[in-house]
């Protein structure tokens, strides 16, 4: 039997990056000692307050079909907390509600892209980035970012890559893997570049509640960008709800009715119990995002000092996010050959950084979802290995995988 072109437009190495997670949750699961570092799901239980909403909501009545672009409250509420500091008026009908981030980006890629456009995608990439974007039939064209100067952001490097078929660019910030986030003045010089080109600007802000040095830059408030720009956010990294599947899409009215139209024949809508939760989740936010975003920090400083001790072992620090990027370049293996080493003998997942691109290439990608004293852990089998690993290196003896 035959499948469609699509199937391969959806598959590749973003899909194939999670074997390693798979592998380690199945081992975990079998009762093994495994410390899993390879995904970024919360380990905090969603507010109490949050799960009482969404309970009297469903004992309510809240469980029939929902409005297809959102409850009016909830889309007031996210509208009113973006006009705080826009560049122009934020209204409910500049928002759509969707089933998570992921299925927010899918949407806006189909509304914006056609077949043979490009889109300019910062690397190392996000790992579902890939299929998203091909899904479309638009290609992805990627702007490395120089490990070497902690993978940063060269605006410069974003205009050689706009080319006539160019129709969008799509940032991170704070970025997954790397935590760089964009400066208001890079967000300055990147609306002048779409203003310049007539590009969209596709913006993913789901760690923008993790932000540890200074404040987030939304792209929404750049003056340039206001006409242009597409919000994709969610409550599953600031709120840990990310099973909850509740995200949002901003952008012009036109744009969010087009989407509007393919969430009827896609999602059909959230359902209102979960929207009734996330309103007071939006409402709580102050009490609810900073402690976590605390303990987050202090779990990055400790992963960074611990791993930057060890000499030739190195990684950067990152400004947001809930991930670090780990240099191992030393240590002779490539990246996907250490995590399998680190996994198989030290029973520790990581993503290997070529899953988001070759710019990536020597380092590993470490989670900050797990408590401090497994982080230790995490971090010390994560030297014992490098360390032994070089010393195979230095001896010129190399494990087989």
């Amino acid at each position: 039997m035959k499948y469609s072109n699509f199937t391969s437009r959806i598959s590749g190495e973003g899909a194939e990056a999670w074997k390693i997670h798979d592998e380690a949750t199945e081992r975990l699961n079998n009762g093994e000692d495994i410390i899993l570092l390879s995904i970024g799901d919360p380990d905090f239980d969603t507010s109490n307050i949050i799960v009482d909403a969404a309970i009297q909501s469903l004992k309510a009545g809240d469980t029939h079909y929902a409005e297809f672009m959102g409850d009016k409250e909830l889309r007031s509420t996210l509208a009113s907390l973006y006009s705080k500091h826009a560049a122009q008026p934020v209204g409910p009908d500049n928002v759509i509600i969707l089933a998570g981030a992921q299925c927010a980006l899918y949407c806006a890629a189909h509304c914006l892209l056609d077949p043979g456009d490009e889109i300019i995608v910062p690397e190392p990439t996000y790992v579902t980035y890939e299929a998203v974007i091909g899904a479309t039939g638009a290609n992805i064209v990627n702007v490395p970012m120089d490990p070497d100067q902690n993978f940063r952001l060269d605006i410069d490097k974003l205009e050689e890559a706009i080319s006539p078929r160019s129709k969008a660019i799509l940032l991170t910030s704070p970025h997954n893997p790397t935590g760089r986030c964009i400066s208001k003045e890079e967000w300055q010089q990147i609306g002048e570049l779409c203003e310049a080109h007539d590009l969209w600007l596709i913006s993913d802000e789901v760690y923008a509640s993790l932000v540890y040095e200074g404040e987030h830059n939304c792209a929404l408030n750049i003056p340039t960008l206001a006409n242009r720009c597409i919000i994709v956010n969610s409550l599953s990294k600031s709120h840990a709800m990310s099973g909850w599947r509740l995200g949002w899409l901003v952008g012009p009215e036109l744009f969010i009715q087009h989407v509007c139209n393919m969430v009827t024949c896609m999602l059909y809508g959230c359902p209102t119990f979960i929207q009734k939760a996330a309103i007071l989740a939006l409402n709580s936010s102050e009490h609810i995002c900073k402690p976590m975003a605390d303990v987050y920090r202090s779990r990055r400083d400790l992963a960074h000092k611990k791993l930057n001790s060890v000499p030739d072992l190195h990684c950067g620090l990152p400004r947001g996010g809930m991930f670090l990027m780990v240099d191992i370049r030393k240590s002779g293996l490539s990246a996907q050959e250490f995590s399998s080493q680190l996994l198989r003998n030290y029973g520790v997942s990581a993503l290997a950084g070529e899953a988001f691109g070759k710019s990536a290439a020597g380092h590993l990608r470490i989670s900050l979802c797990v408590s401090k004293a497994e982080l230790l852990d995490a971090c010390n089998r994560i030297v014992r290995c490098f360390t032994e690993l070089k010393q195979l290196k230095n001896n010129s003896v190399f494990p087989t995988n």
